[in-house]
């Protein structure tokens, strides 16, 4: 198995989990958990190769992603109410999951030979737009617009690291080990030090 399909196998299955938990709150079937799950597992990998013509999607390609997302929301589903706090367990296993979803994106574009600029765009569209989908979805305010957190900035800058790095480095593990260490100090940071970047306040106008 090769370093980006690794990847895209251990995001599938973390961000398939964050699926399942959101599920769990919504107390939908076992139906409604593997959906759930699935649409955010698969989510931002999808347009991610939509928009590089990458044919076939990686789960058309190997369908066996779908495979373990769906076991993914049977173990949830077994086990979700052994968690005192879905809400807190969510919220950190988003972060694991976005830290490893911008790393694979981002190595899927650099291994396409991708501009610097699309590469980080991929990156952050891997890692971002699952949880999107599953957010808007299940009518929950998107964890990526939450006012004043760290996300899509997180995703942004971390597979702007591994971008920076792959330009002084010919190896592929270290920049995409440096873009997902980024990626989750900046959101793990965001989460329990309330790291966050400036919001627009509208002012009355002057009278």
């Amino acid at each position: 198995m090769t370093l980006l399909a690794l990847l895209d196998y251990a995001s599938v299955f973390v961000f398939a989990l964050t699926g399942a938990l959101v599920a769990s709150r919504q107390q939908l079937d076992i139906v409604g958990f593997a959906f759930v799950a699935c649409l955010t597992a698969v989510g931002g990998g999808t347009v991610r190769d939509v928009l590089l013509d990458r044919n076939p999607i990686f789960w058309i390609a190997q369908p066996a992603y779908i495979a373990v997302a769906c076991a993914a929301a049977v173990v949830v589903y077994l086990t979700a109410h052994l968690f005192e706090s879905r809400l807190k367990t969510l919220i950190w296993l988003d972060s694991f999951a976005l830290a490893v979803a911008v790393p694979a994106g981002t190595g899927v574009a650099l291994a396409l030979e991708q501009p610097a600029l699309i590469v980080v765009i991929m990156g952050t569209i891997t890692g971002c737009l699952g949880g999107l989908l599953r957010d808007v979805v299940l009518n929950d305010v998107p964890v990526v617009l939450r006012q004043g957190e760290l996300y899509v900035t997180a995703a942004f800058a971390g597979a702007a690291a591994g971008v920076m790095t792959r330009t002084f480095l010919p190896d592929v593990l270290l920049p995409l080990l440096i873009c997902g260490a980024v990626t989750w100090c900046l959101r793990a940071g965001s989460l329990a030090f309330g790291w966050s970047l400036p919001v627009y306040r509208s002012t009355p106008p002057r009278s």
